[in-house]
């Protein structure tokens, strides 16, 4: 499959964030191949942006791989249990990257049923429904989850073989919906920016 070049991704989180809409993040593993279509984001600016790890611009060990170079892997956990997955972007130095909140799965379905919990049979009629097809991907942690991203997946280059983005389906401006970031109130009036972009279910 073609992947996103290195130079999709040397953008300001804001440009990027909304034309990651639509692209197909795949994650290949053992268990074999899974993948959905990416439906809504979130964009983190970097030092001055106060609901970013990266606010204040000093790298930690959690943080590192965000003053890498664009097109890498930036994981972290939350709530000690729920792995997010973060797309890095800008330029190396530049600590911008892209939440990935929520994703319309298209290949390995069952597999990512069976990894959220759900039977064969519940996975088939997830299948019949398109709009309750997305709940099993409708968050950060749902989709690491159901795409078997952990912590491993740490700053893996997104132009592998491993973990990687398509050019996926083409998404009308029109259809993208944009708010404030979610569960970022501590950011004061950072958290009011539009940086979260969305596809409603069906687009």
């Amino acid at each position: 499959m073609e992947r996103l070049p290195r130079r999709f991704y040397a953008r300001p989180a804001t440009e990027v964030a909304p034309d990651l809409l639509g692209k197909l993040l795949v994650h290949v593993t053992p268990e074999g191949t899974a993948g959905g279509y990416i439906v809504e984001t979130e964009a983190y600016m970097g030092p001055q942006d106060k609901a970013a790890h990266s606010y204040g611009g000093r790298p930690t060990q959690r943080t590192r791989a965000m003053f890498g170079p664009p097109g890498h892997a930036y994981v972290y956990l939350i709530y000690g249990m729920y792995y997010c997955f973060n797309v890095v972007v800008a330029r190396e130095g530049e600590p911008q990257a892209v939440l990935i909140r929520a994703l319309e799965p298209a290949a390995g379905v069952e597999l990512m049923a069976r990894r959220r919990g759900k039977s064969p049979a519940a996975a088939q009629k997830l299948l019949a429904d398109p709009r309750k097809l997305r709940t099993l991907t409708d968050g950060p942690g749902k989709l690491c989850q159901a795409l078997g991203i952990t912590q491993a997946q740490y700053g893996l280059d997104l132009t592998g073989d491993e973990l990687f983005l398509t050019p996926g389906r083409s998404v009308d401006p029109a259809d993208i919906r944009t708010t404030p970031r979610i569960n970022v109130a501590y950011a004061g009036e950072w958290a009011q920016r539009p940086w979260r972009f969305l596809l409603p279910a069906g687009r």
